[in-house]
């Protein structure tokens, strides 16, 4: 399995943006499935985006399309989410998870994922 370690959480306004970063103790070989996902208070936690460590094809939840980024430095075994334009809803604990990207599941499915992160708390206030 994969360490993961998130940060960049924090508070901030509507409209406003952060950028979220996961650092991996080592990728083993280049075909992992990255994947951010997200919780809130008394909600399941919920798919935000993914990326594929080797072609880096990227893939959203339709809540996120278009303002939010994920993005891979492979030589710093890190994935970013920059969020922009951020809403109250967004507000969350997002977790950042891996899996091989030959792994049998829906990758939209917490369950596909069997390294996670601490978790890094995001906050937007209207």
């Amino acid at each position: 399995q994969v360490h993961l370690v998130e940060s960049g959480g924090g508070s901030v306004q509507a409209g406003g943006s952060l950028r979220l970063s996961c650092v991996a103790s080592e990728f083993t070989d280049s075909t992992y499935c990255m994947g951010w996902f997200r919780q809130a208070p008394g909600k399941v936690r919920e798919y935000v985006a993914r990326i594929y460590t080797n072609s880096r094809n990227t893939y959203y939840a339709d809540s996120v399309k278009g303002r939010f980024t994920i993005s891979q430095d492979g030589a710093e075994n890190t994935v970013y989410l920059q969020m922009n334009s951020l809403k109250p809803e967004d507000s969350a604990i997002y977790y950042c998870a891996a899996t091989s990207s030959r792994a049998v599941g829906d990758y939209r499915d917490p369950a596909t994922y069997v390294s996670w992160g601490q978790g890094t708390r995001v906050t937007v206030s209207s």
